[in-house]
Formats: structure tokens, C-alpha cells, sequence
């Protein structure tokens, strides 16, 4: 029950790698407000208690400002803020949509400045506060075919180290997790050639599972991660090492 009593924040919360997290931080005590632009999969995961499904599209910041404000309704505080949701709309640079771009970095960079932004008055309040954004192995050495989700998730370090810089005098730590290759259907449309190739060069010879992420979101919103700020953790396996 290492979040007993906390209420956290998980965008992405309806799938995948947030539904690990959402499911994980229940059992650890916390309550769980599961922000994701898919509606029927977010309510499927509800259960009336501690997990509740709000809906918003965190590149809409009018969407976002209001569905804060429904969390601290129902909730009473934000403890903790996970920047999960992502999206890939992949190409190389030559066939690039400018339209495909602007998707990525609206939802992937631009969505945790406003879900961060709409939740920090409410932490500032309280003088203490988790956020951890989710960058990627792409954020961190770049990957073919992802211009806009590498440009985007790049963009996340560089917001959490800043805000580590600003925040941390006031109680609050930000910091980042960068998976690896993740089975969740964000890679469903990479070839099994690939995947092969992918195993061969991590040095744990295997795919990340969705608990392997949960679980740094986990030690990094608890409060055995108090006095580490604006740090990066790599989550991949020992690929980028």
C-alpha cells in the first residue's frame, strides 16, 4: 500500500501501459482518475471506488482544464500526475504528413504541458506533488520512421528537466521514464522480423511488458523517490546503454 491515501492521475489510463499503471496504483491504495480520449474502453475499466474514468483530449486544452477540475470534484487533491498518453503516426521524413506531425506533437508534447500546467495550482497548493512523464528510447537516440514521436518525446526530457529545475524548490518532483520496446498495440504494426532484430540488440534479449513500465511509475511516485528530480529512467531492457 505504498500509495495509500494519495489520488493519482493517469492520462493513457484506458490502455495499455496506463492500464497497467491504473490497475497497479489501485492495488497499491491509491485513488485513480483514468483521463483517455477513448470512452468506452475508459469505462470498462471503472469500478465505482477508487478508479474512475473521466474523458478529455489532452491536445484540447479546454478538455483538459475541465477535467482536472472534475477530478479535484470527485477526488478533493492530486497527489500525483502521470504523463502516459501517446500516439504514433509514423513515416520517414520523406513521407511525412505535415498533418501526421502536428498530431504527434500536439498530443505527445503539447498534452503534458497542459495536463501538467492545469494540475500544478493544485500541487503548488499542497507543497508536494509526483509528476512523471513518459518519454522513449526514441526520445533518447532517436528512431527511423519517427521523426514526430522522437522530436516529441525528446521534448518531454526537455520539459522534465525544466521543471525540475522550477519545481522542486516547492516540493514537487518531475521526472521521466523512458521505455523501451513495450508489448501493447503500439507496436503491433512493427514486422516479426524486426521484433527479432529488436530482441538481438537489447541486452536483456526480450520485449519490455506493460509491469515493467508500471512498476517505475510506481517507485517514482512513491515516496521512496523523494530526493531524485529531474531524472530520466530508462526502462528498455539496456538497449540505449
Amino acid at each position: 500500500m505504498r500509495l495509500q491515501g494519495k489520488t493519482a492521475v493517469i492520462t493513457g489510463g484506458a490502455s495499455g501501459i496506463g492500464l497497467e499503471a491504473v490497475k497497479l496504483f489501485a492495488r497499491e491504495g491509491a485513488n485513480v482518475a483514468i483521463v483517455d480520449y477513448n470512452d468506452k474502453a475508459g469505462k470498462e475499466q471503472e469500478n465505482g471506488h477508487n478508479i474512475l474514468f473521466f474523458q478529455a483530449d489532452v491536445a484540447n486544452r479546454e478538455s483538459v482544464d475541465h477535467v482536472i477540475r472534475d477530478v479535484i470534484e470527485v477526488f478533493g487533491k492530486i497527489d500525483i500526475l502521470i504523463n502516459n498518453a501517446g500516439i504514433t503516426r509514423d513515416a520517414t521524413l520523406q513521407k511525412m504528413t505535415i498533418e501526421d506531425f502536428q498530431k504527434v506533437i500536439d498530443v505527445n508534447l503539447t498534452g503534458v504541458f497542459h495536463c501538467t500546467q492545469a494540475v500544478l495550482p493544485y500541487m503548488l497548493e499542497a507543497e508536494k506533488g509526483k509528476i512523471i512523464n513518459t518519454s522513449s528510447v526514441a526520445g533518447v537516440g532517436g528512431n527511423f520512421g519517427q521523426t514526430n514521436y522522437s522530436a516529441a518525446k525528446a521534448g518531454v526530457i526537455g520539459l522534465t528537466k525544466t521543471w525540475a529545475k522550477e519545481l522542486g524548490r516547492k516540493g514537487i518532483n518531475v521526472n521521466a521514464v523512458a521505455p523501451g520496446f513495450i508489448e501493447t498495440d503500439m507496436i503491433s504494426t512493427i514486422p516479426e522480423h524486426i521484433l527479432v532484430q529488436i530482441k538481438l540488440i537489447t541486452p536483456s534479449s526480450r520485449l519490455g511488458k506493460p509491469e515493467d513500465i508500471a512498476n517505475a511509475y510506481l517507485f517514482l511516485a512513491s515516496d521512496e523517490s523523494d530526493f531524485i528530480n529531474g531524472h530520466v529512467l530508462s526502462v528498455d531492457g539496456g538497449m540505449m546503454k
